[in-house]
Parts: C-alpha cells; sequence; structure tokens
C-alpha cells in the first residue's frame, strides 16, 4: 500500500510540475518522480517498454489534435511541448500501479478516461495558460470521447508488457 501512494503522490508532484513550471527547469521534478518510482515501486526492466510506448504514442496523440487546432499554446508549433509530453510518462508510471484497479473490467478504464483526462485537461488548460480554440465544452467532450478509447489500450499496452516481463523472469529463473 505504501508503495501505490507514493506512486499517486509522484504522479501528482510531477503533473503539478509540468503545469506549473512548463518546459522550465520545474520538469527536473519530473525526472525525479521516475527515478523515484523506477527505484522504489517499480524498475527500468518492468516498465521501460511500457514508459516509451505511452510516450510516444501519446505524444503522438496530442500532437495530432494540436494539429488539428484542439490546442493553441500560443505560438506556431508542431509538436506539442515537453512538459505536456511529460505528463504521458507520468501517466504510464501509474498503469501497473494505482491505476491498475482500473484495467478490469474494461469499462473502468473507459470512464476513468472519459472522465478524469478532460478534467485534467481542462486544469492544464487553465493552469497554464493552453487556448482551446474549439471551445470548453467541445473540447472537453472530444477529449472524454477519445480518452473512453485511450485508456483501455493503454492498459492494454500495460498488460501485454508485464506478461512479456513476467515470462522472461520464469524463463531466468527456470535456468
Amino acid at each position: 500500500m505504501p508503495k501505490l501512494i507514493a506512486n499517486a503522490l509522484l504522479f501528482q508532484l510531477g503533473w503539478f510540475a509540468c503545469v506549473f513550471g512548463g518546459d522550465g527547469p520545474w520538469l527536473l521534478l519530473v525526472a525525479v518522480a521516475l527515478g523515484v518510482h523506477l527505484f522504489w515501486v517499480s524498475s527500468w526492466q518492468a516498465e521501460g517498454k511500457l514508459l516509451l510506448t505511452v510516450f510516444f504514442a501519446g505524444s503522438a496523440l496530442d500532437s495530432f489534435l494540436l494539429n488539428l487546432g484542439v490546442f493553441d499554446f500560443g505560438e506556431p508549433r508542431l509538436l506539442i511541448p515537453l512538459w505536456l509530453a511529460s505528463l504521458w510518462l507520468l501517466l504510464a508510471s501509474t498503469l501497473n500501479h494505482c491505476l491498475a484497479w482500473t484495467a478490469q473490467p474494461w469499462w473502468r478504464a473507459s470512464l476513468l478516461g472519459a472522465v478524469s483526462a478532460p478534467l485534467s485537461y481542462y486544469g492544464g488548460a487553465q493552469l497554464a495558460g493552453v487556448g482551446l480554440p474549439y471551445g470548453t465544452w467541445q473540447t472537453l467532450l472530444l477529449l472524454a470521447a477519445i480518452w473512453a478509447v485511450v485508456m483501455p489500450l493503454l492498459h492494454g499496452f500495460a498488460r501485454l508488457y508485464r506478461s512479456q516481463y513476467e515470462q522472461r523472469l520464469r524463463s531466468q529463473q527456470s535456468l
């Protein structure tokens, strides 16, 4: 239980560092949070693939939404800022831990994604000064629909990589 609480607190610390600090030195807190996660809560061997997959897939998704005009960072850009991409790393670190309870049945992940992700984007946009050119409600409804699909998919990646890791461990122990 202490590791689950630490995992949730590390995510929250990183979220605030990203949203309030932008691409500045506050991102070092994200590195510290991920370092503590990988040292105490889990390990790179167990979750490295998951962290990278979610980081790249999530950054691509948000960059796609940016290019569709869903987000406005106040300057022309093709890719999301590093602080927003870092949030995907933080989210990945929770999938096998404090958010594991949402993996089964699949609708829990879908419901969590549809409700909490738009609220997180909205809060982050308000605090970080990100514009929502399509309008608040339209954007939140779009994000809810997207995240109702995304969250179960992320849990699918977590399950796949976890089973691969456990299989490697079993094969090493049988040697």
